[in-house]
Parts: structure tokens; sequence; C-alpha cells
């Protein structure tokens, strides 16, 4: 097989044809090394899906305070909620801590 019979086969005539390695070459430049390649779109993207899912978490973190806003409106609830968080307590009370060990022998 030499070259004038290779030139002659169609598979060689579509391959070296100047448009489809134009082509090719321009495929392989978007696809891998262009600054907005299929590689960085997909990062992107994976990004976009994180924080849309941070987003998610914290609307349900605002909307749960947002409750407790609401609760505390009520001065006894007020009381309780300082009670519990902070272990404020009234002037002649005395405060006793009781933690439970959560660990079976």
């Amino acid at each position: 097989m030499n070259l004038k019979s290779l030139k002659n086969k169609s598979p060689f005539k579509i391959i070296t044809n100047i448009y489809i390695l134009i082509l090719t070459v321009f495929i392989i430049w978007m696809l891998f090394l262009d600054e907005n390649s299929y590689l960085t779109h997909r990062e992107f993207n994976e990004e976009i899906k994180e924080l849309e899912t941070w987003i998610d978490y914290h609307k349900q973190k605002i909307a749960i305070d947002k409750e407790t806003i609401e609760k505390l409106k009520d001065s006894l609830e007020l009381e309780r909620y300082a009670r519990e968080k902070y272990l404020m307590k009234k002037e002649n009370e005395d405060l006793y801590i009781i933690e439970f060990d959560t660990i079976k022998k």
C-alpha cells in the first residue's frame, strides 16, 4: 500500500478535508481549552447547586428564627427562653443545672 492508493480511499479524503480538520480543532478548542469550555460550565453548575442548597438551608433557619421572635413577644415565653438558653434567674432564686449522662455502661 503506497501513498497514492491511500489518498484515493474515501475515509482518508474525509479526514484530510480542510473543513473537517478546522471543525475538529474548533470543537476540541471549545470543549476543553477555551475559558468558557464545557468543563468550566460543569464546575459552575455544580457550584450553583451547592449555593442553592445553602440558600434553602438559610431560608429555613430564617423561618425558624421568625417563629422564635414571634413567640418571644409574649413576656412569659421570653422569661422561659432566657431561663433555658442563658441560665438567667430571678434575684432570690437558686439555679441547679442537671446534666444527664448519655453514655450507657
